[in-house]
Order: C-alpha cells, then sequence, then structure tokens
C-alpha cells in the first residue's frame, strides 16, 4: 500500500512539474491595447466611442457612396481579415468595417453581453455613429450570422445582403480549429487565458484555410496579437456559450433582399451544404461555391472571389 502511495505521490508531483513547465514555456498574458495599436491599428484605423466601447474601425473610400459596403468579421478574426478585398473595392465603393465586441482591438464588451441579439443592437449602433442609413450588409462566419440577423432586424437600413461561409443552422463540421474546441472547454479556458503557444494559433488558422501553404508567419502574428488583446479570451468562451450560431434558422426564410452567398468548398468548419441551405431558403439568392478554398474564402483569395461581389453590386445600378 506505501509503494502504491508513494507511486501515486511522484505521479503527481511529475504531473505538477511538467505543467509548471509548460506554463512557463508559454506563458501568453493579456497585452493591453495600447501595445497592440502601433502595428496593428496604423492609418486608415480610428477608435470611436460606440456603446462604451473604443471601437477599432476602419471607413475607406468615396463618402458620396450612397450604399455603403458594411463588412463584418468571423470568430476570432479582426477587421484585418477583410484587408484585400476592401483594397480592391474602395476604388470605387465606401467600405465599413471594425472591430466586434469580443474580439480585436475593440475587445470586451463593458456589460459581458455577447449574444446573437447584443452584436445586431452593436452594428446598428455603428451605422447609426457613423449615419449610413442605407447599406450592403457582409459578413463571414458568425459575422454571417450577424449580418443576416441585422438584415432582420432593420430591413429598411440592409438593401443587400452577401454571406460568406456564414452561419445560422447547426453546424456540421468535419474539423473544428483547436482554439475554438479549448475556448469551449472550462478547465482548458481557464488555463487558455495565461498561456497560449504559438502553434495553437498556427493550427487554427490553418484549419480554416483550403490551402494551409497560404498561412503566412505574419497572419500568425496577427491571430495572436488579436487573440491575446486584454480581454479577448474570456469574451471568447462567453460568446460561444452566450451565441450558438443555430439559434434561429427558422427565420433564415424571412429575409426579403437580394443576397449573394459564397462558399469555400473545402470549409470543414461549416459544410458547403449549409451554403445550400441558405439558397434554398432565401428566395432569390444566389450561391457561388469556390471548390479549392476554405471557411475564410475572402482573406485566402481576396482577387478572385471579390469578382462575384462586383458583379452583385453592379446589379443594384
Amino acid at each position: 500500500m506505501r509503494i502504491f502511495v508513494v507511486a501515486i505521490t511522484s505521479v503527481l508531483a511529475a504531473a505538477v512539474v511538467l505543467a509548471s513547465a509548460f506554463v512557463g514555456l508559454n506563458w501568453a498574458p493579456d497585452r493591453p491595447v495600447a501595445e497592440l495599436k502601433a502595428r496593428w491599428a496604423q492609418a486608415p484605423s480610428v477608435f470611436l466611442d460606440i456603446a462604451g466601447m473604443d471601437v477599432h474601425l476602419r471607413d475607406e473610400g468615396p463618402r458620396e457612396d450612397a450604399m455603403p459596403i458594411i463588412l463584418l468579421h468571423g470568430t476570432s478574426a479582426s477587421l484585418h481579415t477583410w484587408e484585400g478585398r476592401s483594397r480592391i473595392l474602395t476604388t470605387s465603393r465606401r467600405i465599413i468595417r471594425f472591430d466586434m465586441p469580443g474580439f480585436g482591438l475593440t475587445g470586451p464588451a463593458p456589460d459581458n453581453n455577447y449574444t446573437i441579439e447584443a452584436y445586431v443592437r452593436f452594428v446598428l449602433a455603428v451605422l447609426d455613429r457613423l449615419g449610413v442609413q442605407h447599406c450592403v450588409l457582409g459578413g463571414n462566419s458568425f459575422g454571417g450570422y450577424v449580418a443576416w440577423m441585422t438584415a432582420l432586424a432593420a430591413p429598411h437600413r440592409a438593401q443587400r445582403l452577401i454571406l460568406v461561409d456564414a452561419g445560422g443552422y447547426p453546424q456540421k463540421s468535419t474539423s473544428v480549429p483547436i482554439g475554438f474546441r479549448i475556448a469551449r472547454l472550462p478547465v482548458l479556458n481557464s488555463l487558455a487565458a495565461l498561456t497560449l503557444p504559438r502553434s495553437v494559433i498556427e493550427s487554427s488558422v490553418r484549419n480554416v484555410y483550403g490551402d494551409p501553404s497560404k498561412v503566412t508567419p505574419e497572419l500568425i502574428d496577427l491571430y495572436y496579437a488579436m487573440t491575446v488583446r486584454e480581454g479577448n479570451r474570456r469574451a471568447l468562451s462567453q460568446r460561444f456559450a452566450q451565441a450558438p450560431p443555430d439559434a434561429h434558422p427558422e427565420r433564415i426564410s424571412e429575409l426579403r433582399l437580394p443576397t449573394l452567398i459564397l462558399w469555400g468548398g473545402r470549409d470543414r468548419l461549416i459544410a458547403p451544404e449549409s451554403g445550400d441551405r441558405f439558397n434554398r431558403d432565401i428566395a432569390g439568392s444566389q450561391l457561388i461555391v469556390f471548390g479549392h478554398l476554405g471557411h475564410v474564402l475572402h482573406e485566402e483569395d481576396p482577387t478572385l472571389t471579390v469578382a462575384a461581389v462586383k458583379q452583385f453590386l453592379e446589379k443594384e445600378q
């Protein structure tokens, strides 16, 4: 019996040593936004006081555009995910993108409310702050979910809708990024609030690309920085708990506006069959599938995918 106790004690001691070593090697405390601005909030970034938050936002392109395009990023992403598409479109269109509550440089919501209804109110508050009365709403993943819910809440404002691998139906994932899995587990997400191996971020980003070789060290730097922004890791866990992506699938058929649906054929997080369902449920919508791209097709190949967006927008005229 004594030998057994000694053995168990030795195992526990070894586990403590290993855990301590892991924490020491991967120690990654929150970083204040002030430390991140120099690299990640260069012009044309601005910070606006909206809904009690200092919101990181970029508003580019011709101000006389009567129908600005609002681009909403997905979970754990930021306004930077739209950089390639914005660079192309701002030559002729006004593009507005911002870091939503709990993500990017905007950081946590002061009331810790991450329900879908709270995100809809936030988007409308941004539009009010900028004086935007009518717009095209576009969103990827969770941002797509926020976009179509906002279109339902304010049909007088949303004139067109662009959904990119959007949330809305029960997800049939064949692979979930490890960072998302950790954020959903109570014990691990507490540990992840203080430690963050770079490999976790790299694996998670590569997971959502159709061609993982396109993931660059600078891209990993970006996602890592946005993750360790003060409060974002805790907010991510709360967002997953408060805003399940399949809470209102029955409302999708209520949408009554021109809608473009773009999907990556290699999306392993939200299977392409969700794109088919959006196309069936939204009357008159158009679905385009890019067979070789993944979950963030606008980021992975902005030049190829923006052509479909331009064609869709030209139909406004």
